[in-house]
């Protein structure tokens, strides 16, 4: 190779070259995320997006205090970003549900007020709607939560999201014990979205909650051939027959075999989570 060529190649290798915020986020995608926050620390500078990330790593990392103070500069930075304010709720919401009975309400309030001001910043972040719903579906009112208030943001996700609505729509019916709407809205979510592995996990779960295994064996097996070697039907799977207090020794094969994957996402449960989960079993 002549000078001329070497020299272009070392010039486009340096213009072409990660910078650390990328080689964290890739990292961090990777569900490395005590490499990423190696990298990230190391820098002296950091703006909104590397405290952000830094605060998702503390996240998965079930450090969720480290997590408030990361999201919160990020916050200050950025305080018009509704992913970062969501993030900051959903941190809040974590220490609620870890916090002693006196401030665990005072948390929780802050991640209501988190979860609304990020839906106000963005009224299309799905995620953050979703959380904002669930925080309504299950705190009672004199904490901001309720029905009615679910409902509400119920229909606001059903606009973006029908499938989702339907969704959100089978939690609020199965908290009134209405069973069978139920299981009608989260069949509803399947039709309009049949492509979705998490809609025939929802059923699957759903049928086995109502005592009906062998038919939640058979979602679970078509969620298979749908997308093989998928991690969360391993998770989700191995979580069904725990909570049902069957298959044991097959939800810790499962849950062996989940820990073990080489491809786990962010959006899929920690292995943490999953430890703690084998734990039940006995293993």
């Amino acid at each position: 190779m002549c000078r001329a060529a070497v020299t272009f190649v070392l010039l486009a290798g340096g213009l072409f070259a990660a910078t650390p915020l990328e080689e964290a986020q890739q990292l961090y995608q990777r569900t490395e995320y005590q490499g990423a926050l190696k990298i990230l620390l190391s820098e002296p500078q950091r703006d909104s997006k590397a405290w952000a990330l830094i605060g998702q790593c503390y996240f998965m990392e079930t450090d969720y205090k480290k997590a408030t103070e990361a999201f919160e500069k990020a916050v200050a930075g950025a305080p018009d970003n509704s992913e970062y304010v969501h993030w900051l709720g959903r941190t809040w919401g974590r220490r609620a549900e870890g916090a002693n009975p006196f401030i665990a309400p005072a948390y929780a309030s802050r991640a209501r007020q988190y979860f609304e001001r990020a839906v106000m910043l963005d009224p299309r972040n799905q995620e953050a709607l979703n959380d904002w719903f669930d925080y309504c579906l299950q705190a009672p009112g004199f904490l901001g939560g309720g029905f009615q208030k679910a409902e509400a943001i119920a229909e606001r996700i059903a606009q973006i999201d029908p499938a989702e609505g339907h969704y959100a729509r089978a939690q609020i019916a199965d908290k009134r014990k209405e069973f069978d709407e139920a299981e009608q809205q989260l069949r509803r979510a399947f039709e309009l979205a049949p492509r979705q592995v998490g809609r025939l996990i929802d059923l699957a779960k759903y049928v086995a909650k109502r005592g009906r295994f062998q038919e939640s064996e058979a979602y679970f097996a078509q969620a298979e051939k749908m997308t093989p070697n998928n991690p969360r039907i391993l998770y989700e799977r191995a979580e069904t027959y725990i909570r049902n207090g069957r298959n044991l020794d097959q939800a810790r094969a499962l849950l062996k075999k989940y820990i073990s994957a080489t491809n786990l996402t962010p959006d899929d449960p920690p292995r943490s989570q999953a430890a703690q989960l084998l734990q039940k079993t006995g293993a």
